[in-house]
């Protein structure tokens, strides 16, 4: 290194990865920085460089000066193997800068402490580093000994797992080749250990998260769906919690995407597509996401989901990877799963893919049906995915009406005879005031008026009656096959977006009674368009083309 390559180095004041010491008389502090820099983005620490005024002054390096060195570096742990630049400086005789490079910290390993205790660098600013950041780096490093996921679960046992959902996940692993064909046929517990899902035999939080039935012990196997009016969380039009494990969450936040997001339909060649104002597969994929990479160690805290008029929000409790930031998550980048079991089991049941595609995809289906892509922010200890909604408050509207369809239905009914009655009233008060003005006195006027009302309001009301009754009878004959090949229809889309989606899950977004649910289906069966794979609780609906 040379004189030259210092100057470079120094050219601006103190920064994130720039630490300049006039001195080693300074070599303590020094060394909190150069353990800040190994556990950031890494930096230069230099000494023979007066900070406030960048004036490379250098000074005398003896054998005790390269011992001093030697000793502070040995006290970093775990050790870092460090290369000392002594270089001259050609104003000055025998002095010398000495200048150490420290690379940054990386995913996976242990976080770096000087005399036992971790620092890390906040702009130009060196500071101990807390608690919660040291234990996370620590969790990351050695999963095996800290991560949630890998702890015995409190309270479950194998009774507690969804057989049935288990197997069903492995037949989709199969049936895929992420999974041997023999995962099919071996014993539960043999198929969760291959898994990583037990710890000593018993079933570990990853299990329980996955594929637990009694998930009330654990508040953070929770969701919260909100749908608010307007652009503001000051009023609701639906307020829900849903607990369950991986499988009943996902169902349920779809199901809400579909109940409150507008379906629209578009023919290519000669079939059908319909579509959510935003892709699905975009939802689908942000909220597999945050169910498997939340920080659920935090049992307090649960993922969110809120619509507003002019936007869906997605929020996980957790952070990003030090290696991404809100918009570096965007471009290319490896996999880095905070909950490396639950993303693996995902991975071979097809759920997830590995290779930290999922923002890439989510963004391609959004461009995909033109709409404009989603965005990233961490709030408040949150990883919040944004989709901004393609009509804005205009949605709001929509919204709203498709909420009041019954309201309105009913007070339609209602209002129909009212209304037929008044304008009978009016229309023969007024044909028979002006018609006996002309002829008659005032008092023959009135007296007119009176019976004429009676004699148009029964008029009215039963020519009312038998029009209605002959066009009710007519429209109703043939609403009812149309209706049966709209709901038909309907609950295909629905399957189609959601092979797992429960018979309950299509009552509830259709409003449609358990029956009618059944029939339709019973319907589609017949018509050699559905057929369901698996058993009723761990299976899977397929749309036949």
């Amino acid at each position: 290194m040379t004189i030259e390559e210092i100057r470079k180095i120094i050219t601006a004041d103190e920064h994130r990865q720039l630490e300049l010491k006039k001195s080693t008389g300074e070599l303590k502090e020094g060394m909190h920085s150069a353990c800040a820099f190994l556990n950031t983005e890494g930096g230069w620490l230099i000494f023979g460089v007066t900070p406030a005024t960048l004036k490379i002054v250098g000074q005398q390096v003896t054998d005790n000066t390269q011992r001093e060195i030697s000793q502070a570096l040995s006290l970093m742990e775990p050790r870092v193997d460090v290369r000392v630049e002594y270089v001259d400086v050609p104003e000055s005789v025998d002095k010398k800068v000495i200048a150490l490079f420290f690379d940054g910290w990386v995913w996976g390993k242990d976080p770096c402490t000087y005399r036992g205790c971790p620092y890390y660098r906040v702009e130009s600013t060196t500071r101990e580093m807390p608690r919660q950041m040291f234990e996370e780096r620590l969790k990351a490093a050695k999963p095996q000994f800290f991560a949630w996921e890998r702890q015995q679960a409190d309270g479950v046992g194998m009774a507690d797992l969804n057989e049935e959902r288990v197997r069903g996940a492995v037949r989709l692993g199969v049936e895929n080749g992420r999974m041997p064909a023999s995962a099919m046929t071996e014993p539960l517990d043999k198929v969760l250990s291959k898994l990583q899902l037990l710890h000593d035999g018993k079933p570990n939080n990853a299990a329980a998260m996955l594929f637990g039935t009694n998930t009330y012990e654990y508040a953070q196997f929770r969701i919260r769906l909100a749908r608010f009016r307007g652009n503001d969380k000051n009023s609701f039009l639906d307020n829900q919690r849903v607990e369950g494990n991986f499988f009943e969450l996902l169902d349920a936040g779809m199901a809400f995407f579909f109940k409150w997001l507008p379906l629209s339909g578009e023919i290519k060649g000669f079939v059908r597509e319909d579509n959510l104002e935003i892709p699905s597969v975009a939802l689908r994929e942000a909220l597999i996401n945050a169910l498997c990479h939340r920080q659920y160690e935090r049992y307090n805290l649960t993922i969110g989901i809120a619509i507003y008029d002019d936007r869906i929000e997605i929020e996980n409790p957790g952070f990003l990877p030090p290696q991404l930031t809100p918009e570096t998550i965007k471009e290319p980048h490896g996999s880095i799963p905070y909950n490396p079991i639950i993303a693996d089991v995902l991975y071979k049941t097809t759920f997830l893919e590995s290779w930290g595609s999922g923002a890439r995809r989510i963004m391609d289906a959004c461009k995909e049906q033109g709409v404009p892509e989603p965005m990233w922010k961490i709030q408040s200890g949150f990883v919040v995915v944004t989709f901004p909604r393609p009509n804005g408050s205009r949605n709001g509207s929509k919204d709203d009406a498709k909420s009041d369809v019954k309201s309105n239905a009913k007070s339609n009914a209602k209002s129909g005879v009212k209304s037929d009655a008044k304008s009978g009233v009016k229309s023969g008060v007024k044909s028979d005031a002006k018609s006996d003005a002309k002829s008659n006195a005032k008092s023959n006027a009135k007296s007119n008026a009176k019976s004429n009302v009676k004699s148009n309001v029964k008029s009215n009301v039963k020519s009312n009656a038998k029009s209605d009754a002959k066009s009710d009878a007519k429209s109703n004959a043939k609403s009812n096959v149309k209706s049966d090949a709209k709901t038909t229809h309907k609950i295909l889309t629905l399957i189609e977006r959601a092979p797992n989606i429960t018979i309950s899950d299509i009552r509830k977004i259709l409003e449609l009674s358990d029956s009618g649910v059944r029939k339709n289906i019973g319907i589609l069966k017949s018509q050699g368009k559905l057929r369901r794979i698996g058993p009723p609780n761990g299976g899977r609906w397929e749309v036949i083309k």
